[in-house]
């Protein structure tokens, strides 16, 4: 059976290649991408730069399943499964009186962090009209002046899995799905030994380092 991965893998793997000290074999493994994939994203060379995402914040993986990964290489992570979700049947979004004076700010934050989300899906993430978030896109809003965008799982407005899941059908209408890079096709295996060459000379550098030794390029790459 495949195993869960999580709900926008890459964004995930920039997170964890940014925050922890997990390999590339785990986060590959984890998020259920090539292990070339998060050497890219390491690099910086993706083809795309992809803003990182906490699985911790969203509640698909715990500290404590992070801190095993990060104390033992050959361990793999394991998806949290999340707290299923109470979902709307009928009606409009319900939001809490104190909250309601926050939907701009994060209307306006999705506008400008996620274009490609329909007005339609605003609507019903956030819980406000079409002719709302219409009159903030072309500033004609009548508190424009004092609306600052705003997360709004931050505001309370939804929670990160509703956003991440809404963000992630809008890119996949919007035909932005991450591409695979095939530029490697089949230097794949050579680009494995390479970084595992690498690997190598690094552990045996830092090992020099430790007993005092002259670091020269015949001792790091040495067999």
């Amino acid at each position: 059976m495949t195993q869960a991965t999580p709900l926008m893998p890459h964004a995930t793997a920039t997170w964890l290649v940014e925050n922890t000290a997990l390999t590339f074999a785990q986060i590959a493994a984890f998020c259920g991408i090539h292990i070339l994939e998060v050497q890219a994203i390491a690099d910086e060379t993706a083809a795309t730069k992809l803003t990182a995402r906490d699985p911790i914040r969203a509640m698909e993986l715990t500290q404590a399943e992070l801190d095993k990964g990060q104390a033992d290489p050959n361990y793999r992570l394991q998806l949290q499964k999340g707290p299923a979700q109470i979902r709307r049947t009928t009606g409009p979004r319900y939001t809490p009186l104190a909250k309601r004076q926050d939907k701009p700010d994060g209307i306006a934050w999705i506008i400008r962090n996620h274009p490609e989300v329909s007005d339609g899906q605003i609507g019903k993430l956030i819980g406000t009209t079409k002719h709302t978030i219409a009159a903030i896109r072309s500033r004609e809003h009548w508190n424009i002046a004092n609306i600052t965008p705003k997360d709004p799982v931050t505001l309370g407005l939804c929670s990160q899995r509703e956003l991440d899941a809404t963000v992630a059908l809008a890119a996949k209408r919007a035909g932005l799905a991450p591409v695979e890079d095939t530029r490697l096709g089949s230097d794949r295996e050579a680009m494995l030994e390479q970084l595992r060459t690498e690997r190598e000379a690094a552990a045996r550098a830092a090992d020099g380092i430790l007993r005092g030794e002259e670091l020269t390029a015949e001792t790091l790459f040495k067999s």
